[in-house]
């Protein structure tokens, strides 16, 4: 049997699997009170925060592999599926759009953008397309959850706005030439 190629890093998985599908791997599933982050030194995924009683995170969170936001930490991702799925889980999606945002911690303040993807298997979410698709109060749901999980952690989360799939292809585009200049190719 021909040997396969081990991957020892969600950092060696290509951000697409086609032109469109995104490929997003998942760190805290929907429904968690736990925030799990992973630790590329490590190459496990660390608990990372306990939310505070009654909030959980309303949608799974992940990232774009071999991306690099302005914060530092790879792009991150909001899939709408029809399920939680689990930590390190690679979930092929659809893009719909990005939040736009801010993040401050005292006078230091970066963008914290979240693209909006729909998991390609997804029965419920699968008609949604661009954010307007989306139920009306699903975004100011959105950011009462970011607010009081950042303000939680001594720092301010602001929405600047929601754009579409275009926008969000180009911050994905962007993430990656951060990385690959971050990682010197």
């Amino acid at each position: 049997m021909p040997k396969s190629k081990r991957l020892n890093s969600p950092n060696q998985i290509k951000p697409f699997s086609d032109d469109k599908t995104l490929r997003v791997i998942i760190e805290t599933p929907k429904g968690s009170h736990n925030k799990y982050k992973f630790d590329p030194d490590l190459g496990a995924y660390l608990l990372n925060k306990v939310l505070a009683e009654g909030m959980a995170f309303p949608y799974d969170f992940g990232f774009v592999p071999q991306t690099r936001a302005p914060d530092g930490d790879p792009l991150d991702v909001l899939l709408l599926i029809d399920e939680p799925v689990f930590s390190g889980c690679v979930v092929e999606a659809r893009v719909v759009g990005v939040i736009e945002a801010e993040q401050s911690e005292g006078k230091k303040t970066v963008r914290n953008d979240r693209v909006l993807a729909v998991g390609t298997e997804s029965r419920i979410y699968g008609d949604i397309k661009k954010p307007g698709d989306l139920r009306s109060s699903m975004l100011d749901e959105l950011e009462l959850f970011f607010v009081a999980y950042n303000k939680a952690q001594g720092k301010k989360f602001k929405i600047l706005g929601c754009k579409g799939a275009d926008t969000a292809m180009k911050l994905i585009e962007q993430s990656r030439k951060n990385d690959r200049k971050s990682r010197g190719r």
